[in-house]
């Protein structure tokens, strides 16, 4: 197990499986077979993301550097989680951008039953060291714990 710290943006607690990505995730791209046409499994639908498409997003320790994309992605992430359809967290190499930060905020404060953590700043060696597979565990804290094999490919 390796542990990495990182800021807190949403505070929770959770363990999940790890889904990477090593480029920008583009919010609505993402998510929009989720939004509009109520895939409840949220399969990334960015035919640009490489490490993402096609894959199941909902439930997923969500790893990636940052996301990228239109001015809608706050909303697009606030829209996930009251449909239930939201990553079980979203882990930052880089600092959050204030758009997906606005919408895992408004997310937090305003829906009761939806948690979502957040955290940024994990640093380079938090995405080199992730696989997809790998179990995540986060804590309020910002400190993420990676355990599982380094031999699960991540792509």
């Amino acid at each position: 197990m390796k542990s990495f710290k990182g800021r807190a943006v949403t505070p929770g607690n959770i363990t999940a499986e790890a889904l990477v990505s090593h480029g920008g995730l583009n919010t609505l791209a993402s998510f929009q077979k989720a939004l509009q046409f109520g895939d409840k499994k949220a399969t990334c639908g960015d035919q640009n993301n490489e490490d993402l498409y096609g894959k199941q997003m909902a439930g997923k320790a969500l790893c990636l550097p940052r996301t990228i994309g239109s001015t809608t992605g706050g909303l697009v992430l606030y829209c996930a989680c009251s449909m239930k359809r939201q990553p079980a967290c979203m882990l930052f190499s880089e600092p959050v951008d204030s758009l997906a930060g606005a919408g895992a905020i408004l997310a937090d404060v305003w829906l009761d039953d939806v948690t979502m953590p957040v955290v940024d700043s994990l640093g380079e060696e938090f995405l080199e060291y992730v696989k997809d597979g790998m179990s995540v565990t986060v804590k309020e804290n910002g400190v993420v714990e990676v355990e599982g094999s380094r031999d699960i490919p991540s792509r």
